[in-house]
């Protein structure tokens, strides 16, 4: 079991303090999350209500209850008693992974900032697989932060060059998701870095992918698992089964739902069709690298 620390001890960083003040449980789960993002992570209003498929403004309402909340109860800005941390456990390991991912998309400094968080955490709780699990994940992903680029555009991971990878990123992170394993761990982050790490394989295990996959559909019920579950079965069984699968999920207004039905449409000759699809995706997208990627892929379809 993890050793509680002193109530009294200081834990040495004051931004997992922050994280772990946000994730009280006066709050609710959907402010937890998103107040911390706001607050640490620096991320815009707008930003974190793509991130949670939630309209703006109910996301913004969401933050002001959220705030007012923390000054009525005067909640307190430090990390819990020892005993208290798995209760928040959950919400926090989002946050940082959430903070990650829209670092990914290019803001290099979150993505080091939620890295830094998670090391902390590991520290904080060595016993917990899931820290672990989900160190691994990013480090896996950060690993490939030199190839995903080129030429301004975004570069699909069995497109890269595997040259650019940071392989000893990718090794400690294999390290850390076995140590999750031997902590018996089972979690979604268990399950992300599983698949993160048979990615990395030459050539990759894509049935195996698909079944982690669909383990972890079954643990999330996330329609979002559900479109990257279709995209793995698409590798492994063809797309058209892959087109099966989506058409069972619907995730409307979804920019990678639309993006990933419109390379399986494209990959079967259903063109218009595609087409479609990509100019959903394309009108979901903001400025950047993905869009350029998508106008390209949308100009080698049907016409407009």
């Amino acid at each position: 079991m993890t050793v509680p620390p002193d109530d009294d001890e200081q834990f040495p960083d004051e931004r997992l303090e922050l994280v772990f003040t946000c994730c009280h449980p006066a709050l609710s789960p959907e402010a937890q999350v998103a107040l911390t993002l706001r607050t640490l992570g620096g991320l815009t209003t707008e930003e974190i209500a793509e991130a949670f498929l939630t309209p703006e403004a109910t996301m913004a309402q969401r933050l002001v209850r959220a705030k007012r909340k923390i000054k009525a109860a005067g909640i307190p800005f430090r990390v819990p008693p020892g005993h208290l941390l798995t209760d928040r456990l959950d919400e926090v390991l989002t946050i940082v992974y959430l903070i990650f991912n829209q670092g990914y998309g290019g803001r290099v400094d979150l993505a080091a900032e939620a890295i830094r968080l998670s090391r902390a955490l590991v520290e904080l709780m060595p016993d917990e697989p899931e820290p672990h699990a989900l160190l691994a994940l990013m480090l896996i992903h950060d690993a490939r932060r030199d190839a995903r680029f080129a030429a301004g555009e975004l570069v699909l991971l069995a497109d890269q060059d595997r040259c650019l990878w940071h392989h000893d990123e990718i090794d400690e992170g294999r390290r850390l998701l076995d140590r999750a394993l031997a902590l018996q761990g089972r979690g979604p982050y268990v399950l992300q870095a599983a698949i993160a790490a048979l990615h990395t394989d030459e050539p990759p295990d894509h049935a195996e992918i698909a079944a982690l996959y669909g383990e972890l559909s079954r643990v999330t019920g996330s329609p979002v698992v559900e479109v990257n579950r279709a995209v793995a079965v698409a590798e492994a069984a063809g797309p058209d089964a892959g087109l099966a699968l989506l058409d069972r999920v619907g995730l409307d207004g979804y920019r990678y739902f639309h993006s990933a039905r419109a390379e399986l449409l494209r990959r079967v000759g259903r063109e218009a069709e595609a087409a479609s699809e990509y100019d959903r995706a394309i009108a979901l997208t903001p400025t950047g690298a993905e869009l350029r990627h998508l106008e390209r892929r949308r100009s080698e379809v049907a016409p407009r």
